[in-house]
């Protein structure tokens, strides 16, 4: 640990955001306090998690700046991509594809990341305080700190930050979201075989053009250990949607992903209706929805005093990229880094905005386009048009697009058809259009055996 400074810094959220911050810049000598609406037992018993939290590669190094690995489960390095379009009879497999990451991206409970941090802080000396925290005890906390910061994610005192309108690409939610953890199939190489040459060593993603999007991975459950997590993100539009009205528990929330899987993802059905729910676990499921909102970085409390946004308090994304825990983990790592450098001076307005548009140019930005690439915004028809049926014909390429999960600024450069067909050739070693000109649509998909089938 650093030589301790004279200087205080509140945390105000103790999820992963917060819970990474505070434990970073007690390590860097602050006195921090971490607030909490919730004990800590509360925070990892008695709440869902709030997303998958992928960490995709480069994420990770950022993240080892402030506590090593824990986490031996939940580790992936590829993913088993389909596109299915149409409805009925004119539903239609149309591409696939299973590349490796080149990466390894790994995907834990949030409850036990934060958790452990938590603990980890503590131990070190951290203080933790159980205590409601709206604006006017906000105000309190900013006086009596020389940083205050605020991690409270995407509700709550989130509103005391003003929406940045030159950021904010949506008025309303994108998709409709629904997550459930299950467990009873093995992480092995026989899980999922029929699509994953790696078995359990990748994810599976499904797409469907009028319905939304499938995640399914590996997972590390703070409780049960490997386990299967599935988000679906459903558009607002399509057949999905109002599947998630009856959902109010997480029997329900099961059984509307066996539905969803049954009637549009049959191939993998027999092996998804082998999973059960975590009884242990009531809080293994939520459903919801996110306005994707970006914020201006710093705001005033009524006493006059400043206090800065981390995480999903000031940039909120889709989970779709899997851009939302990355972003808070990096933000947080930069945020030590900086303030470290920084100790013993005043933690002023300047300062605080500079260090979020570091972040925003570092990571910030490209979450949020990467993040409307995935949601098949129109600003990027172009790349989904060429880029998913040069992935399934070229496992550079394949790699390349999920790459842009790791690290999404490349993406940035990309601005027209051009630099997308250049990009294609750069990846794949080979002109563009002879790489588009090999696509065929792929008809058929393998699927599972169905359950009590022969070997």
């Amino acid at each position: 640990m650093s030589e301790k400074t004279t200087q205080s810094i509140a945390i105000v959220g103790a999820g992963i955001a917060g819970a990474t911050a505070a434990l970073g810049l007690r390590d860097a000598g602050f006195d921090v306090t971490l607030y909490s609406d919730k004990p800590r037992s509360a925070l990892r018993d008695e709440v869902p998690p709030t997303g998958v939290a992928v960490l995709f590669g480069r994420s990770r190094d950022w993240d080892a700046e402030v506590i090593e690995d824990l986490y031996s489960i939940g580790n992936t390095t590829g993913i088993s991509t389909r596109l299915y379009s149409g409805a009925g009879d004119e539903r239609a497999r149309v591409l696939e594809f299973n590349p490796d990451y080149n990466y390894v991206s790994q995907s834990v409970d949030v409850r036990l990341r934060a958790d452990d941090r938590i603990g980890r802080f503590l131990d070190g000396g951290g203080k933790f305080e159980v205590t409601s925290v709206d604006v006017e005890a906000l105000d309190g906390i900013a006086a009596g700190h020389d940083a205050t910061f605020v991690a409270t994610g995407k509700g709550g005192l989130a509103s005391l930050f003003e929406v940045d309108r030159d950021r904010t690409h949506y008025d309303e939610p994108q998709r409709r979201l629904l997550q459930v953890t299950l467990q009873g199939v093995e992480h092995s190489p026989e899980a999922f075989a029929y699509r994953n040459r790696d078995g359990a060593q990748n994810a599976i993603f499904n797409l469907d053009a009028e319905n939304g999007e499938v995640y399914l991975g590996p997972f590390q459950h703070k409780d049960a250990g490997a386990t299967w997590s599935f988000i679906v993100f459903a558009k607002p539009e399509g057949a999905w949607a109002s599947k998630f009205d009856a959902v109010n528990d997480a029997a329900s929330a099961r059984a509307a992903i066996i539905d969803i899987f049954a009637e549009y993802f049959p191939e993998d059905a027999p092996v998804v209706a082998q999973l059960q729910n975590i009884e242990s676990d009531p809080y293994s499921w939520l459903k919801g929805a996110v306005t994707p909102t970006v914020r201006k970085p710093v705001a005033t409390t009524s006493g006059g005093h400043v206090v800065a946004g981390l995480g999903d308090t000031v940039i909120s994304v889709d989970p779709v990229a899997g851009q939302g825990a990355q972003g808070a983990l990096i933000q947080a790592s930069e945020l030590v880094k900086a303030a470290k450098e920084h100790a013993g001076q005043p933690f002023t307005e300047e300062w605080l905005t500079e260090q979020f548009e570091k972040y925003w140019e570092l990571r910030g930005r490209a979450a949020v386009e990467v993040t409307r690439l995935y949601l098949g915004d129109p600003d990027y028809a172009t790349h989904l048009e060429l880029s998913f049926p040069a992935a399934a014909v070229n496992a550079n390429v394949a790699s390349a697009l999920f790459g842009l999960l790791s690290d999404p600024n490349p993406l940035l450069t990309l601005e027209s058809r051009d630099d997308v067909l250049a990009f294609i050739g750069a990846v794949s070693g080979e002109s563009a259009d002879d790489v588009l000109g090999r696509f065929a649509p792929a008809g058929e998909f393998s699927a599972a055996e169905p359950v009590g089938a022969p070997a």
